[in-house]
């Protein structure tokens, strides 16, 4: 599979870790540190290292899920890199879903005003999405990514085996942000991904979906105008995923509350942006095919709203949505009331 070169690092497409020993032979690094979480240490560390020509390393281990991906867990991460003497020339290599790149990223880029690092994404989300981009962040009071940083890796290595590790519900989470790059930017491609399950993802898939996203990231590395399109269904869907960090037992995993958001906002669509009722209803049954319903309670209406006033993508108090005109073109900077935005989540509570 082709390379693709994003901002400043290669995104590598392999089968192997050729690349990876490439990468460190040439970086002459101080020190090398691996940050993983439990289950990525169990099912994807060793893979990484058996094919590594390195032995000399230290290992940081977090808690997963969302929940962790916190201040707390990233001072821990920072005593870590201080206990073991990290320097300005060390290397963290973040291998795990999004929270470990997501985090792992913001704990390299501020660590003594930044040190290098590396992203191993092993979920099929972090790979069609965290992998892109150099963002980096950190939920604080349930609020997703408030806290955070633009910062580019040195490089990131997909590597096709790992999605063999996931179960069905990571697969099915990832699939949502394949669905999203093809409703804001490619037509053919949403319609080829609806007639696949998310268990039959292709590498070529993989590739193209990132490629996608990469090209949106060359325009407008810092999200000044074409990357808010990424946005679509991300302004309920964080909602929707803060409130079920708080209150749900079993919380919503990331790509299972921007489904629920892009239903949403494609509600909106209809009333703001034109889109039309014949594709509204194909991304409704789209997505009615691969996710179980959210439950949401009239009376929580409200309080999602809220949550949705403190979202990072606002300004001047407005409530930005990135909403479509039709299925593969999106628009950025559409500004929704809290009528319009209940009226969304009632419309799903209903459908």
């Amino acid at each position: 599979m082709e390379t693709i070169q994003s901002i400043s690092y290669p995104v590598v497409f392999s089968n192997d870790f050729t690349a990876v020993n490439l990468f460190l032979q040439q970086g002459k690094y101080s020190k090398i540190f691996f940050l993983v979480d439990e289950k990525t240490e169990k099912f994807c560390l060793p893979m990484l290292l058996s094919n590594l020509d390195i032995t000399d390393y230290d290992l940081i281990e977090v808690s997963s899920g969302e929940e962790n991906k916190n201040i707390d867990f990233c001072i821990g991460i920072w005593r870590m890199l201080i206990d073991f003497k990290a320097d300005r020339n060390s290397l963290l290599i973040n291998v795990g879903g999004g929270v470990i790149t997501d985090m792992g990223g913001f704990a390299a880029s501020t660590f003594k005003r930044g040190i290098d690092f590396v992203q191993v994404p092993t979920t099929l989300l972090s790979q069609v999405d965290a992998s892109v981009g150099g963002k980096t962040g950190i939920d604080m009071n349930h609020l997703k990514n408030i806290i955070g940083t633009f910062a580019q890796p040195k490089a990131v290595f997909i590597n096709a085996d790992f999605l063999k590790t996931l179960p069905t519900r990571q697969l099915v989470s990832g699939f949502a942000e394949m669905l999203k790059h093809g409703l804001i930017a490619d037509r053919n491609y949403f319609y080829l991904l609806k007639e696949v399950s998310p268990e039959n993802v292709s590498p070529a898939m993989v590739h193209h979906s990132v490629n996608l996203k990469n090209n949106v990231v060359l325009e407008d590395p810092e999200e000044k105008g074409l990357r808010k399109t990424l946005n679509f269904g991300h302004t309920v869907g964080h909602a929707i995923e803060s409130f079920s960090l708080k209150n749900d037992p079993d919380p919503l995993l990331h790509g299972e509350a921007i489904a629920v958001g892009m239903v949403c906002e494609a509600y909106l669509s209809t009333r703001k942006n034109g889109l039309s009722k014949q594709e509204f209803d194909i991304i409704v049954q789209t997505f009615k095919q691969f996710y179980k319903k959210y439950t949401v309670k009239e009376v929580w209406v409200p309080v999602l709203v809220d949550l949705m006033k403190s979202d990072k993508k606002n300004s001047s108090g407005n409530i930005n949505c990135s909403l479509l005109t039709q299925i593969g073109q999106c628009t950025i900077d559409n500004y929704c009331n809290e009528e319009e935005l209940c009226a969304s989540l009632l419309f799903y509570l209903n459908c």
